[in-house]
């Protein structure tokens, strides 16, 4: 691929962020065409920065043409069932679906970077650009010129709070528990009433779920598999601003880092549990030796290109969780983007084509989001909304069960 103004060397693309959207956008651009870099604040390799992952085959194509290696890449599961209080299934779908771990999709993504491309350390300071080029200037001093930057940086963008300050995550009233159990610590009873399926215990303003993921180091015998557990629950305002407080009293903005969440916090989790999970997502709790949370946001810019800089991935838009499509998003983001600079006369051409197509995609997502998280906030009488068919619809397990982790709503009218 050679510049529009005919020089032969090829496009470079300067891709700040080194998670998923960040390596998505430089192997797909590269295949394009592009020479490509990687350019990750963090100063050590991204291990660890998630839990489960529920597949679709927009991701699962966003991997292929990648190039990612695609074996072993998680757990099937075939149903989604329903739990009430005591444990028994209320409620089955048949709904066969890989599910995988961040871990797994950032290992195989990360061995498809080049040696030598993919940088460690570089926290971006400014942006410069001009009708030609835009350089990133990092805070260790470092200028990188290129034709494009790419802002794959995440919900607490650095580069789109240069473009678009007043753009900012919105709390959505309530936060998700995670944690990962060891196969072999979980019960005969436990494992066999939830361990191979995809389970919901879904009581009025909760929604306690689970599936079974690989192992570390992505083992996959049974036995040594984890079972990724997770917990949505609603939070005052003030009462998440003393969760964000650490054990030495440091309060972290939008949300707090695992190892930092206090000992207290950990403790009343458990047992609001003891008194309100059926047996199964109880027994495999005890087995979860440090559970997190995360607040859950809304986030949605109104552009996602400024010249010669782009936003993809949650940069430019958070779905809430229950869609599960944070990864998969990100992944057809760049794939539109490297499709679109290919196709265009022009690179600002090909970012407005870019942009054209995603931003509503963008959008669908983040509502389809709200509307399942209704489920955590609204939850009058179904009587009173008997003549409405959407409340109806994301306020039934059978329709929860339809709608979490699909990406169906992005091919219906």
């Amino acid at each position: 691929m050679t510049r529009t103004n005919d020089s032969l060397s090829p496009r470079r693309a300067i891709v700040i962020g080194g998670s998923m959207s960040g390596l998505f956008a430089a192997s797909l651009l590269r295949k394009a065409g592009w020479q490509t870099d990687v350019y990750e604040r963090s100063d050590v390799e991204l291990r660890g920065r998630g839990a489960g992952i529920v597949t679709h085959p927009d991701l699962i194509q966003s991997l292929e043409r990648s190039g990612a290696e695609l074996d072993d890449l998680g757990v099937t599961v075939h149903e989604r069932v329903a739990l009430d209080s005591d444990g028994n299934v209320i409620e089955r779908l048949p709904y066969e679906q890989i599910v995988t771990s961040w871990d797994r999709l950032h290992q195989i993504m990360r061995a498809t970077i080049p040696r030598g491309t993919h940088h460690l350390g570089y926290s971006l300071k400014a942006i410069e650009q001009d009708p030609e080029s835009v350089t990133a200037i990092f805070e260790n001093g470092e200028r990188v010129t290129g034709d494009l930057l790419v802002g794959a940086d995440g919900f607490r963008s650095v580069v789109r709070n240069m473009f678009a300050p007043e753009i900012q995550p919105i709390y959505a009233g309530y936060v998700v528990w995670r944690g990962l159990a060891d196969e072999g610590l979980i019960s005969r009873e436990a494992h066999e009433a939830v361990f191979e399926k995809f389970a919901f215990f879904l009581p009025p303003q909760n929604k306690n779920i689970g599936y079974p993921i690989a192992g570390p180091n992505n083992d996959l015998r049974p036995g040594h598999r984890r079972w990724n557990w997770v917990w949505y629950r609603a939070v005052a305002r003030a009462e998440l601003d003393d969760m964000l407080v650490d054990e030495q009293g440091v309060h972290h903005a939008v949300s707090i880092p695992p190892p930092k969440v206090r000992s207290d916090v950990i403790a009343r989790l458990r047992k609001d549990a003891r008194d309100f999970l059926p047996p199964p997502m109880l027994e495999i709790l005890s087995r979860v030796s440090k559970p997190f949370f995360t607040p859950i946001y809304d986030l949605l810019v109104d552009r996602m290109a400024y010249g010669r800089v782009v936003l993809i991935g949650d940069a430019a838009a958070v779905a809430r969780p229950h869609v599960g499509m944070g990864i998969a998003k990100a992944g057809t983001d760049a794939e539109v983007l490297a499709d679109s600079i290919a196709s265009a006369p022009d690179l600002l051409a090909g970012l407005a084509r870019f942009e054209r197509e995603r931003l509503p995609i963008a959008g669908k997502a983040v509502a389809q989001g709200r509307c399942l998280g209704e489920y955590m906030l609204d939850h009058a009488s179904p009587g009173t909304r008997a003549d409405d068919a959407h409340w109806r619809e994301f306020h039934s397990i059978p329709g929860i069960l339809k709608h979490t982790a699909s990406s169906a709503f992005l091919r219906s009218a």
